[in-house]
């Protein structure tokens, strides 16, 4: 598959560079983009949820009233889960979300995710550029001349320039990252994937190792 590459400015460079179809376009399988999607969004969790316990809570230990006798349910301390105050019966602990994927799985659903994307012609890919200073005005012009300055953005650079990075991390949904930082959930998120073009290489390198 072959797409046009253009300028800073959005104007053709008159050149086309390939999307080679072992990443661009295989057969998705959408089972490893949910496996992979999951994994990601599983592994940002905290799992730093804590509530107290029975043995947790503050409070008397002391037998409120007689086991038997009464006419009422028995009860023990004020620390019964079934009091207002009590501990909580099961509550959550602090636990790690995160699982295991295998690596070839992870190289599928990203695959997946890239080759959905090149068919629904949401790839453009940009000629080598650089900010000479950390402008937001000038990244926000790169969005407007390429005609997605009202999508969900993501800019792949094939290796960290801070101009750009600097120029564009306070733009409401626009992501920069470097190619061998791409994954399944920033694809499958954004609704335009913008190419450096020298970061193509570099994803071929990552991703197609067959």
């Amino acid at each position: 598959m072959e797409i046009a590459v253009v300028k800073q400015s959005g104007e053709s460079t008159g050149r086309k560079v390939s999307l080679t179809s072992e990443v661009f376009g295989i057969e998705p399988n959408d089972h490893a983009i949910w496996l992979d999607v999951k994994s990601f969004l599983a592994n940002k969790r905290q799992g730093t949820h804590k509530s107290k316990q029975r043995n947790e809570i503050s409070g008397s230990s002391k037998k409120l009233k007689k086991q038997k006798g009464t006419g009422g349910a028995r009860a023990g301390n004020i620390k019964n889960p079934q009091f207002k105050g009590g501990g909580r019966i099961f509550g959550p602990t602090p636990r790690d979300y995160s699982f295991k994927l295998n690596k070839k799985v992870k190289d599928l659903a990203r695959r997946s995710a890239l080759t959905y994307k090149a068919k629904d012609n949401q790839i453009a890919v940009v000629e080598d550029f650089n900010f000479e200073a950390p402008k937001t005005k000038q990244y926000i012009s790169l969005l407007k001349s390429l005609s997605v300055q009202d999508k969900k953005t993501l800019v792949v650079l094939p290796e960290v320039k801070k101009n750009i990075v600097l120029s564009g991390r306070n733009i409401q949904n626009s992501k920069i990252i470097t190619a061998d930082q791409i994954n399944t959930y920033d694809v499958i998120n954004a609704e335009q994937i913008i190419l450096v073009e020298s970061s193509l290489s570099k994803i071929d390198n990552l991703l197609n190792k067959q």
